[in-house]
């Protein structure tokens, strides 16, 4: 079955940095988009960063130039640098794999951003 397991989540000051996995089985892995999402206490699920199976990336408003989405197939793993975090960036993350007529959920990372 599909399995999306994320890692690398935890607690780290502002301005601190995180590097977050999540290694997919159970799919063709280098052929989907992945994603991450977030998820913050009383807010919708809302989309972070995007890869497609080209390697080309977008990312939300709020993250760009602190945060980069990567992929490495042999290893059927995405990745999410997060730089320069801020309290607002304290969430769930969620790793998505994007496939025809839905996707694949992860069971979530907490990230939180505390002084």
């Amino acid at each position: 079955q599909v399995q999306l397991v994320e890692s690398g989540g935890g607690l780290v000051q502002p301005g601190g940095s995180l590097r977050l996995s999540c290694a997919a089985s159970g799919i063709i892995f280098s052929r989907y988009p992945m994603a991450w999402y977030r998820q913050a206490p009383g807010k919708q699920r809302e989309l972070v960063a995007a890869i497609t199976s080209g390697g080309s990336t977008n990312y939300a408003d709020s993250v760009k130039g602190r945060f980069t989405i990567s992929r490495d197939n042999a290893k059927s793993t995405v990745y999410l640098q997060m730089n320069i975090l801020k309290p607002g960036d304290t969430a769930v993350y969620y790793c998505k794999g994007i496939v025809p007529g839905g996707g694949y959920w992860g069971q979530g990372t907490q990230v939180t951003v505390f002084s």
